[in-house]
């Protein structure tokens, strides 16, 4: 293998996270603000790029360029490498950003890639490429939901990923289709063919409150969807404040609204 191989185990319901178990001399890299705890003896370490084996043989400008490329998906041109250094087996953990799942990849069970939306990628075994894939069809570049761009994990070893809600996996055999909300896509393996259809009707269109696209997938291949993509949680949390105003002691109460009449800030 090119990747480290490493152990690990998922913890919790809603709000989850993941424990990396490193040998001696074994890596693991993250995407920063990730990191939740680790064990004495593990070595912390900043980082240009994703450290993989293609960077590092890519040169300099190679390293410029794919940590470059890192930005226009929105993240940081460096990683936090956490090595194991000592004996024994130690331990470090990554957290979900939001309430969701942790969806653990084998990379060398999908064929070594695997494609998925920009701010999915949680933590990987050092060795896993962590790049960019650019769309080559304007739809899905303007209505994809993801733009032009989506990550590409490539590798041998262990990735995770992170997605808000119940996270499904779908299994598409060749030929077969299914069609996503655009944000609730979460990955597919590089065989499914990806594209975006403009739903059927005027009605439907205007009035249906879905959205004007949809995403149509169509195998072989494996497909992750998630039932609450955190852009739909934003914009509800959003809305909430906007109709409450900042205040809740209303809700939930047989008084509703009164119960804020009732509150002393409007006296």
């Amino acid at each position: 293998m090119n990747a480290h191989e490493i152990d690990y185990q998922i913890f919790g319901e809603e709000m989850q996270f993941v424990e990396i178990e490193l040998d001696p001399y074994e890596t693991v890299i993250a995407e920063a603000g990730s990191f939740m705890m680790m064990d004495d003896g593990i070595e912390l370490a900043t980082i240009f790029g994703d450290g993989s084996h293609r960077e590092q043989n890519a040169g300099l400008w190679g390293k410029v360029l794919s940590a470059g490329k890192r930005l226009i998906t929105g993240e940081s041109l460096f990683m936090t490498a956490f090595t194991h250094g000592g004996t024994g087996k130690k331990r470090v953990s990554f957290a979900s950003p939001y309430p969701g799942r942790i969806i653990p990849l084998d990379l060398s069970e999908h064929a070594g890639r695997v494609i998925c939306q920009k701010d999915a990628f949680l933590c990987a075994a050092k060795g896993v490429s962590v790049g960019i894939e650019f769309s080559r069809r304007l739809g899905r570049g303007f209505f994809g939901g993801e733009g032009f761009i989506m990550q590409k994990l490539e590798g041998d070893g262990m990735a995770f990923l992170h997605a808000g809600g119940t996270v499904v996996r779908k299994e598409l055999a060749l030929g077969e289709t299914m069609r996503v909300d655009t944000g609730c896509l979460v990955g597919f393996t590089a065989d499914v063919d990806y594209d975006i259809e403009m739903v059927k009707g005027i009605r439907n269109m205007f009035f249906g409150g879905e959205g004007l696209f949809y995403a149509r997938l169509q195998g072989p291949g494996s497909v992750w969807v998630q039932s609450l993509p955190f852009s739909r949680l934003a914009d509800r949390i959003v809305a909430a404040s906007r109709q409450y105003g900042g205040k809740n002691k209303g809700e939930g109460s047989v008084l509703g609204g009164l119960g804020d009449m009732l509150d002393g800030d409007n006296w």
